[in-house]
C-alpha cells in the first residue's frame, strides 16, 4: 500500500464511477449522523493512495493536517460505515507498519474475534478482507502449507473467471501470480478448482475467508524480539492478549486479563502480569531493535487493549502542567462494543455492496475478513446479505453407530440393524407402512417406465426455465406450510377454550395476510411456467419466457407486508410464554405436532415467512448471474433483488435472534434437568456425540456447546425419550488441552472447569476439530461477556441414569409406541449417527432448502419411482405428489455421503445423484443438469457439516 503527491489534473475516476456508481456518501468513523468537515479554502495537498483492487484514487487535503482527515475522506468516498475496523498505515525505514500522518496506506487495524460474517454487518467491508487475504497470499505474508494455499487459490480463481475450464483455467494461473512458489502446487490449485463448480464468487469469497481464519498466522503481524537469554522471538497483538512465537509456532500467550501493565524501557518491552501462585516471574521482559520498535509495538498493543476489552473510547490523559512522563498515546476512536451498539440501536442504512464481474456477467457480494484491507469503490444496486455456503464434499463416513427407525406419528419404533434409514409416517387410512410394502421403500408396483415418460416432456433448455421453476416447486412448498399455520393450527387450538384468544389473534392477523398474499403470487408463476414451457409457445422468444416482471410486481406488495413479518417474532415469544405459563396449552402444542401434517417443530414454521426471503434473494441472484445485461428480463430481475436484499436487511436482526430463540426452544423439549435454557443472552452454538471417559470407560454422552456453557447428557429413559443432564461446565476461566498421548483415547481432549475437568473423545479427527474450534471461539465470547451468565447448579455425574446395554436401549425407544415422541429430531440422529451440527450449519440449511420431483431407485431394483421430495431441516421428506398435505416418509442426512455413481454401478442415465451411510444406498434422478446440480449442493450442505473442508485439507489448516 502506498501514497504518494500526485498533481490535481491527474485525478483518476473512482471504481465505482467507471462501473456507474452515483457519487458516494457513505459515513465512517465520525459520530453517528456528522459527515467530515468541510475543507477550507486555500492550498490543497493532493494525495495518491493505492487500494488493495490496484486502483488509485486522489484525495486532497490541507497541509499539517493529521491522519483522520484523509482517513475520513476515504472511508466517506468508499461508504465505509464500518471503518473503525480499518486505518491508514505507512511502513517507516524500519520495515515496520506504523499509523501516522504520513505515506498512508489502508489496512485493517483489528481482527474480530468471533465468527467474521455475524461480526461485521456489511458485506463490503467483507470483500474487503477478501482482497487482503490474496494479497497476504501474493506477498507471502500468510505462512501456511501447500494444501491451504493450493484450497485457497482455488477459490479466489473460482471467484475471478468462474467454473473450471481445463485450458482457461491454465492460461489464467499462468498469467497470474497468486502465490510466490504457485508454479510448484499448481496441479494441486487446478484440482481443487475442479471441484466448486456452480459456486458464486461471494460463496467463494467466505470460504477463502472461512479456511485462511483457522491458520495459525491469520492476522498476524510479527515484531522480532528476543527474550532474556538472547532467543529470537517474535511478539504480536491479538483480541486476546500478546502472543509470543518462535518462527511461524505459537509457543506462549498472555491473555489481557492476566496484564496487569505493558511498558517500554529503551528497546526494553515490559509485560507486568498478575500476582498468581506458583508463578516464577510476574514480570516479563523482551528486547527489541530499538526504541521505536519497542514504541510502535506498545502503541498497537494499547490499541488491540481498548478496541477489544473496554465498553467506551478512553478518555485523554490530562497534560502536565510543568513536566511529563511517559507517553501521553490514548487509543481514539469507538470500541468493538460501541460498534456494536450503534449497529444495534440505530439499524443505520446500510449501503449495500455489489461486485459486477465483466468476465462472467455476474453478480456477488464479499464475504468475510482478517488483517490489513485496501478499499474499493462499490456500486449502486443492493444484493445479498450473506452468501449461501457450499462446503467441498466429504466422503468421511462417521464411526459406526446403531441404526434405527422411528416413527412420524403415533407408530412403533424398530430395533438396531434395520434395512432402512427412512423414517415412515401412518397412511391416511391410520395404518402403519411396512418398510417391506410400502411403495416408499420398494420398487413393487411402482415400477414405471421413464423412457415413455420422457419421451412425454417437452422442457425448455433455457437455464433461467429451470431457476423459474425452483420459484414454482419451493413456492408451491411454501403454501403448504403456511396452510399449517393458518388452517391447521387454526382448526386444532380453536376447538379449546384453554387456549388464549389473544395469541388466536395475534397469529392469524400475523399470517393470514401473508398466506393470502402469496396464495396470489403462486397462482401468478403458475400461470406463466405453464406458458413457458407449453408445446405451442417452445419457439417464441417473447414475454413468456421471463418471470422478473411477477417477481418485481410481488416483491414490491410483499414490501407493504413487513409489518405482519416483523410480528412473527412476538408470536413465538408469546406462544412460548403461554405455553409455560399453562399446562393446558402446552398439552395444545405437543399434541398438533403428533399431527400428520405437522411434519417439523412447529415453531419452524412461524419463521418460514422470513427464510421465504432469503429464498428469493437466491433466485434472483442466480438469475442475474444467468442473464446477460442485455436481456429484457435482466433489468426486473435486478430491480427485484434490490427490493428484496433491503428487506432482508432490514429484518436480519430479528431472523436470527428467531433462529437462535426457536433453537434454544427445541432443544429444550429434549433436554431434562434444564428448567432456564431460554435465559436472555443465551447462543446455542453446537450439539452432538462425544463419548465421555470415566470409571467405566469411555461412555457415549450427547453435548451441548452454549455462549455461557458446555451441557453433558445421556440418553434417558423417561416417556418422551429425552436427554437427562449429568453436569456442565461453565466457560468462564476453561482451558482445553489435547491429551490422546495422555490418556490413550484417539481424538481425545481434556476441559479443565473451575471444579471439575472432563475427558472426551470425537469419532473422528474432524469431529474432535470441529468441538475444539467451537468450544475456544466460545470460551473467548464468555470471557469478553460483560454480564456473567447465571451458572447452572452443578449436577454429579453418579447421580445421572446409566444407559449403556442394548437392552436398556431398545426399551427406551419402545416408549417412543407409548408416547407418540417425535423421534427423528436434529438431536436424535445426531446421537445414532454418532455427529453433531453447529448454529452455523442450522443457517445454512435455512437458506439451502429445495423442493421438486425427483425420480427415486434403490440399489438392486430395476425401475424409478416418481416423488415429490422435499428437503429441508437436513431430512428428505418424500410425497406422492405436492399436493399431499403430509409426508409418507422422511430420511435424515446427517451422515450420509452424497456423490455420483460410478462406472460399476450400472446406472446409466444422466443427471442422476446417490445417497449412501454404510449399506445404505438411494438413486436419485432429477430433469436437468441445473436441478442436479441444485439437489446436489443443498444434500451436500446436509450431509457436510459447513464448517467441513476435504478430508485430506482441513486437519492442515490448524
Amino acid at each position: 500500500m502506498s501514497v504518494t503527491m500526485a498533481e490535481p489534473a491527474e485525478r483518476s475516476s473512482t471504481a465505482g464511477q467507471r462501473l456507474g456508481a452515483p457519487e458516494s456518501l457513505g459515513v465512517s468513523t465520525l459520530e453517528p449522523g456528522l459527515r467530515p468537515p468541510g475543507q477550507p479554502p486555500g492550498r490543497q495537498v493532493p494525495m495518491r493512495v493505492q487500494l488493495l483492487d490496484d486502483t488509485q484514487e486522489v484525495f486532497e487535503i490541507p497541509p499539517r493536517s493529521p491522519g483522520k482527515v484523509l482517513f475520513d475522506l476515504v472511508c466517506d468516498h468508499l461508504n465505509l460505515t464500518e471503518g473503525d475496523y480499518f486505518g491508514l498505515e505507512y511502513t517507516n525505514h524500519h520495515k515496520m507498519p506504523v499509523s501516522e500522518p504520513r505515506n498512508l496506506g489502508a489496512s485493517c487495524l483489528f481482527l474480530p474475534p468471533t465468527h467474521l460474517h455475524c461480526s461485521l454487518c456489511f458485506s463490503f467491508s467483507r470483500y474487503l478482507f477478501a482482497l487482503q487475504i490474496k494479497h497476504d497470499l501474493a506477498c507471502g505474508h500468510l505462512i501456511c502449507n501447500d494444501t491451504s494455499a493450493a484450497l485457497m487459490v482455488s477459490h479466489i480463481i473460482q471467484s475471478e473467471i468462474g467454473d473450471f475450464d481445463e485450458t482457461q483455467s491454465w492460461h489464467h494461473l499462468l498469467h497470474n501470480k497468486y502465490l510466490p512458489d504457485q508454479d510448484a502446487i499448481r496441479d494441486k490449485i487446478t484440482e481443487c478448482h475442479r471441484k466448486h463448480v456452480g459456486q458464486t464468487p461471494a460463496v467463494s469469497d467466505y470460504h477463502l475467508l472461512e479456511i485462511a481464519r483457522r491458520l495459525e498466522m491469520y492476522g498476524i503481524r510479527l515484531h522480532p524480539a528476543k527474550d532474556r537469554e538472547g532467543t529470537k522471538l517474535s511478539l504480536a497483538a491479538a483480541h486476546t492478549g500478546v502472543l509470543v512465537f518462535q518462527g511461524y509456532t505459537k509457543i506462549n500467550s498472555f491473555n489481557w486479563s492476566k496484564i496487569r501493565k505493558l511498558s517500554f524501557k529503551r528497546k526494553r518491552f515490559l509485560i507486568k502480569l498478575r500476582a498468581e501462585p506458583n508463578a516464577h516471574h510476574d514480570t516479563l521482559e523482551f528486547a527489541m531493535a530499538s526504541r521505536d520498535c519497542c514504541k510502535v509495538f506498545w502503541k498497537i498493543c494499547v490499541e488491540y487493549h481498548a478496541f477489544f476489552r473496554l465498553f467506551e473510547e478512553p478518555k485523554p490523559k490530562p497534560k502536565a502542567i510543568l513536566f511529563t512522563r511517559g507517553s501521553s498515546f490514548r487509543f481514539s476512536g469507538r470500541t468493538q462494543k460501541q460498534i456494536f451498539d450503534y449497529m444495534k440501536d440505530s439499524e443505520p442504512k446500510k449501503v449495500p455492496f455489489e461486485r459486477f464481474d465483466l468476465i462472467t456477467c455476474r453478480i456477488h457480494i464479499g464475504s468475510i475478513p482478517p488483517h490489513h484491507c485496501p478499499l474499493s469503490s462499490p456500486v449502486s444496486h443492493p444484493v445479498p446479505f450473506l452468501p449461501p455456503l457450499e462446503s467441498p464434499g466429504s466422503e468421511e463416513s462417521p464411526a459406526e453407530s446403531p441404526h434405527h427407525v422411528v416413527v412420524n406419528g403415533n407408530g412403533s419404533g424398530g430395533g438396531t440393524g434395520t434395512d432402512s434409514d427412512i423414517i415412515q409416517s401412518q397412511s391416511p387410512e391410520g395404518q402403519q407402512l411396512s418398510p417391506l410394502t410400502s411403495p416408499l421403500l420398494t420398487d413393487a408396483g411402482c415400477v414405471r417406465n421413464d423412457e415413455d415418460e420422457e419421451a412425454r416432456r417437452k422442457f425448455p433448455t433455457d437455464k433461467a426455465y429451470f431457476i423459474a421453476k425452483e420459484l414454482l416447486t419451493t413456492e408451491r412448498t411454501f403454501i403448504k406450510d403456511l396452510q399449517v399455520i393458518t388452517e391447521s393450527f387454526d382448526s386444532f387450538v380453536g376447538k379449546d377454550e384453554a387456549f388464549p384468544d389473544a395469541i388466536k389473534t395475534l397469529i392469524f392477523s400475523s399470517y393470514d395476510p401473508v398466506y393470502k398474499f402469496h396464495q396470489g403470487f403462486l397462482k401468478e408463476v403458475e400461470q406463466r411456467l405453464a406458458q413457458w414451457s407449453g408445446r405451442s409457445n417452445a419457439h417464441i422468444k417473447g414475454d413468456y419466457q421471463r418471470i422478473g416482471d411477477i417477481l418485481l410486481k410481488n416483491i414490491q406488495g410483499l414490501r407493504h407486508l413487513t409489518i405482519h413479518l416483523q410480528k412473527h417474532s412476538e408470536c413465538l415469544v408469546e406462544l412460548e410464554r403461554a405455553s409455560r405459563s399453562s399446562r393446558k396449552v402446552e398439552a395444545l402444542c405437543r399434541d398438533f405436532e403428533q399431527q400428520r401434517v405437522c411434519y417439523l417443530p412447529f415453531n419452524m414454521f412461524l419463521l418460514r415467512p422470513l427464510h421465504r426471503l432469503l429464498h428469493y434473494k437466491l433466485i434472483l441472484e442466480r438469475l442475474c448471474k444467468h442473464y446477460p445485461p442485455t436481456h429484457d428480463d435482466f433489468r426486473d430481475c435486478r430491480a427485484s433483488l434490490a427490493d428484496i436484499s433491503e428487506m432482508v436487511l432490514q429484518l436480519q436482526g430479528t431472523m436470527m435472534k428467531m433462529e437462535n430463540f426457536q433453537k434454544l426452544l427445541e432443544l429444550k423439549k429434549d433436554l431434562t434437568g434444564i428448567d432456564n435454557l431460554t435465559i436472555p443472552g443465551r447462543e446455542f452454538i453446537r450439539l452432538g456425540c462425544l463419548s465421555k471417559l470415566s470409571a467405566k470407560g469411555l461412555q457415549q454422552r450427547m453435548f451441548f456447546l452454549f455462549s455461557d456453557s458446555l451441557v453433558y447428557t445421556s440418553r434417558g429413559m423417561t416417556p418422551s425419550n429425552q436427554f437427562k443432564v449429568h453436569g456442565q461446565l461453565p466457560l468462564y476461566g476453561l482451558t482445553i488441552r489435547e491429551s490422546e498421548e495422555e490418556w490413550g483415547v484417539p481424538h481425545s481432549f481434556t476441559l479443565y472447569g473451575q471444579r471439575q475437568s472432563v475427558v472426551v473423545a470425537a469419532s473422528c479427527a474432524s469431529e474432535m476439530e470441529r468441538w475444539l474450534e467451537d468450544i475456544r471461539m466460545a470460551i473467548d465470547l464468555a470471557e469478553q461477556s460483560i454480564t456473567p451468565f447465571q451458572w447452572f447448579s452443578e449436577l454429579s455425574e453418579d447421580g445421572g441414569v446409566e444407559l449403556e446395554s442394548e437392552d436398556e436401549l431398545g426399551s427406551s425407544r419402545s416408549s417412543l409406541e407409548r408416547q407418540g415422541h417425535r423421534g427423528n429430531t436434529t438431536v436424535h440422529v445426531c446421537w445414532h449417527r454418532n455427529t453433531s451440527v453447529s448454529m452455523v450449519d442450522f443457517s445454512v440449511a435455512v437458506e439451502n432448502q429445495l423442493s421438486g420431483n425427483l425420480l427415486r431407485k434403490f440399489k438392486n431394483s430395476n425401475g424409478w419411482q416418481k416423488l415429490w421430495v422435499v428437503f429441508t431441516n437436513f431430512s428428505l421428506f418424500f410425497y406422492k405428489s405436492h399436493q399431499d398435505d403430509y409426508p409418507l416418509a422422511s430420511l435424515p442426512l446427517l451422515g450420509y455421503s452424497v456423490t455420483v455413481p460410478s462406472e460399476s454401478e450400472n446406472i446409466h442415465k444422466d443427471y442422476v445423484f446417490k445417497l449412501h451411510f454404510k449399506s445404505h444406498v438411494y438413486y436419485f434422478r432429477s430433469e436437468s443438469e441445473y436441478t442436479f446440480e441444485r439437489w446436489m449442493e443443498v444434500i451436500r450442505s446436509a450431509t457436510c457439516s459447513s464448517s467441513r473442508l476435504l478430508p485430506s485439507t482441513r486437519k492442515d489448516l490448524y
